[in-house]
């Protein structure tokens, strides 16, 4: 892999490991960095297989030189655009990924695809190559990043689809899905698990079809009957996701999604949630009685930020509420957030 810092030489590489090692830890940081070098030396002492530490070698290569390009990116909301690398531009679908990659970078969005053709492509088409990221796989057919995007910087190439998984929801704020093949589908239950155990923050799912299609209206269809039905989700699950059917709708429901909710925080056993409008008292007293099952114990109140938010001191000035969250839906949380946007169209 092609690096995107200075290199260290040897003697760079001994004065930093010592400092990593001798290093007090009062900080979360060095405690991290000394973790770090501390498994590798285990690594050694486990006398691992060959296979086994070309693999950690090279997964933490790739996560390092990715999270090195998102890094300046952090605080641009951006939307995972997924689906089939075989739609040509003469498509429907890959019009409307162009639109939609158009809509989002005009919201102040960036995009991440996954850098090759036909709907990768679209997505990056529309936002342009400066407001998206190409998170290539490394494959011996059908998946080359395309040349929009082919040489930026923000055009990352693995070797490992799990690595590339994991930046392509963790850096999510949103995800699209067009109609696609099994890397659609594999994505896309990715996503959706981790939402439903709450592995990654909420977020909205577009599901995205052209009018008349009935694309992902049969996957929901086959999500009821066979998944629902037998009690293998729960009916709350569903909220995670929502069809559309153009690029303009797709739009709205992200807009609509942090229209008063923005984000959360987990502080120790407290869950925060920083909210763009505050929310009156009466709305404060209905959640307390629609969402009773998702407190822990006390109640659903508003809040002044928490110490431990001071390292995020861009939000600070928002309005929250905050409760002992049980941890037992992600599905429940997700519904109450979607109950407070509704509530904040009201105000």
């Amino acid at each position: 892999m092609v690096t995107d810092t200075k290199l260290i030489n040897s003697n760079e590489a001994l004065i930093s490991a010592h400092e990593v090692l001798t290093a007090d830890c009062k900080d979360l940081r060095s405690s991290l960095y000394k973790d770090l070098v501390m498994n590798a030396l285990k690594c050694k002492r486990d006398e691992l297989d060959i296979l086994d530490l070309k693999v950690i070698s090279r997964a933490l290569s790739e996560f390092r030189h990715a999270a090195h390009a998102f890094k300046p990116y952090r605080n641009i909301r951006k939307v995972s655009m997924f689906g089939s690398a075989r739609v040509t531009p003469d498509s429907t679908y890959y019009q409307a990924a162009v639109k939609l990659g158009q809509l989002a970078a005009e919201e102040g969005y960036m995009v991440i695809t996954g850098g090759a053709e036909g709907i990768m492509r679209a997505g990056i088409e529309g936002a342009g190559p400066e407001k998206s990221f190409g998170v290539n796989i490394q494959l011996p057919f059908e998946q080359e990043a395309n040349k929009i995007i082919q040489k930026d910087p923000k055009s990352i190439s693995f070797k490992y689809f799990f690595i590339r998984k994991v930046f392509f929801v963790m850096e999510a704020d949103a995800v699209a899905l067009f109609p696609g093949g099994f890397g659609t589908h594999d994505e896309g239950f990715e996503v959706l698990t981790l939402l439903q155990t709450g592995k990654a923050p909420p977020m909205p799912v577009i599901l995205i079809e052209s009018p008349g299609d009935n694309y992902w209206e049969e996957w929901d269809r086959f999500i009821r009957l066979q998944l629902l039905s037998r009690q293998l989700i729960s009916n709350e699950d569903l909220s995670f996701y929502t069809i559309v059917n153009s690029p303009e709708q797709a739009r709205n429901y992200i807009k609509f999604y942090y229209s008063t909710y923005h984000s959360l925080r987990q502080v120790k056993n407290t869950l925060v949630l920083r909210l763009e409008k505050e929310l009156q008292d009466d709305q404060i007293i209905e959640l307390n009685q629609k969402f009773a099952d998702l407190v822990e114990w006390g109640e659903i109140k508003k809040t002044l930020p928490l110490a431990e938010e001071i390292d995020e001191p861009d939000l600070l000035n928002k309005p929250r509420i905050s409760f002992m969250y049980n941890k037992k839906s992600a599905g429940r949380l997700n519904e109450m957030i979607l109950a407070i946007n509704k509530m904040g169209m009201e105000n």
